[in-house]
C-alpha cells in the first residue's frame, strides 16, 4: 500500500513538472523556486513578532550549555599548561644537576685522578668513568631534546589556551549583545502596540465626535424650526375682528347695496 501511494505521489510529481515544463519550457524551475521562497517567506511573515522573539531568546538560552563546556575546556586546557610548566621546570633542573655531575666527573678525568671510590669502597677505572660519562651525556641530551619538546608543547598550548579565552570572551560579549538587542526590539514592539492601541483610542473618540456632530446638527433644526415657526406666526396675513351687531338687519342691507336697479318699463307700472 505504501509503495503504490510513493509510486502514485512520483507520478504526479513528474506529471506537474512536465507540464510546467511545457507551459514554461526552461524558466519552470525559476518559477518554481521563486513561488517556493515567495511562500516560504509568506509563511515566515505570518509568523508573530513574539514568538519570534521568544525564539531568539531559546536560542540564546541553548548557548548556556556551550558556553559552560567551553568554560571546562579552557578550565582543563589552563590545568594541563600549569602542570607542563612545573614538568618543564623540573626538567631543566634535572638537566643543571646532571650537567653539574658530568662536568665534576670530566674535571677529575682531564685532571689525572682516575681512581675514584664510591661510597660503598667500590673503585672505577677511568674506562668507566669516560663510559660512565657518556652514558650521562647521551641522556642528557635526549632530556634536553624532551625538554625541547615540552617547550614547543608548551607554546602551543599556551596559544591555544589564549585563543580559547578570546573565543570564550567574544562568545560572551556577543550573547550580551544580542540580548541588548532582542530587549530593543521587544521594547519597541510594546511600544509600537501602545501607540497602536492609542490609535485604537482616537477611532473612538472620532466616533464620539460624530455623535457629537449629529447632536449638534439636530438641535440646529430644532432651533430652525422654532424660529421658521415664531416668523410665520408674526408675518402671516390677518383679518381684523368684525364685531356683531345684532339688531341690524345685515340682508335687506346686502340686497339693498348690491340689487341690481329694474328697467325703465318696469318703472312705468
Amino acid at each position: 500500500m505504501g509503495f503504490k501511494m510513493i509510486k502514485k505521489g512520483l507520478v504526479v510529481a513528474g506529471l506537474g513538472a512536465l507540464f510546467l515544463g511545457l507551459l514554461y519550457g526552461s524558466s519552470a524551475v525559476s518559477y518554481v523556486k521563486t513561488a517556493f521562497y515567495k511562500v516560504r517567506s509568506t509563511a515566515k511573515d505570518a509568523v508573530p513578532i513574539q514568538f519570534e522573539i521568544d525564539r531568539a531568546r531559546q536560542e540564546l538560552a541553548d548557548l548556556e550549555p556551550a558556553i559552560h563546556e567551553n568554560i571546562e575546556t579552557l578550565a582543563r586546557a589552563e590545568v594541563d599548561v600549569k602542570h607542563l610548566e612545573t614538568e618543564i621546570a623540573e626538567t631543566r633542573e634535572n638537566l643543571d644537576r646532571e650537567a653539574k655531575r658530568m662536568l665534576a666527573l670530566n674535571e677529575n678525568l682531564k685532571s689525572g685522578r682516575l681512581q675514584l671510590t664510591s661510597s660503598s669502597g667500590v673503585s672505577y677505572t677511568a674506562d668507566e668513568v669516560k663510559a660512565d660519562l657518556a652514558r650521562r651525556l647521551d641522556q642528557y641530551r635526549r632530556g634536553k631534546q624532551i625538554l625541547r619538546d615540552k617547550e614547543e608543547t608548551l607554546k602551543v598550548r599556551q596559544q591555544n589556551v589564549e585563543a580559547a579565552r578570546k573565543a570564550l570572551s567574544e562568545m560572551t560579549a556577543q550573547k550580551k549583545i544580542l540580548e541588548t538587542q532582542i530587549e530593543g526590539i521587544e521594547a519597541r514592539l510594546r511600544q509600537i502596540e501602545a501607540t497602536q492601541a492609542s490609535n485604537g483610542f482616537t477611532f473612538d473618540n472620532s466616533s464620539l465626535s460624530r455623535v457629537k456632530q449629529t447632536i449638534s446638527e439636530l438641535d440646529k433644526r430644532v432651533e430652525v424650526l422654532a424660529r421658521v415657526t415664531e416668523q410665520e406666526g408674526r408675518y402671516a396675513e390677518r383679518g381684523l375682528p368684525v364685531p356683531d351687531d345684532l339688531n341690524r338687519d345685515v340682508s335687506k342691507e346686502i340686497d339693498a347695496e348690491l340689487a341690481t336697479p329694474a328697467p325703465a318699463s318696469d318703472r312705468s307700472l
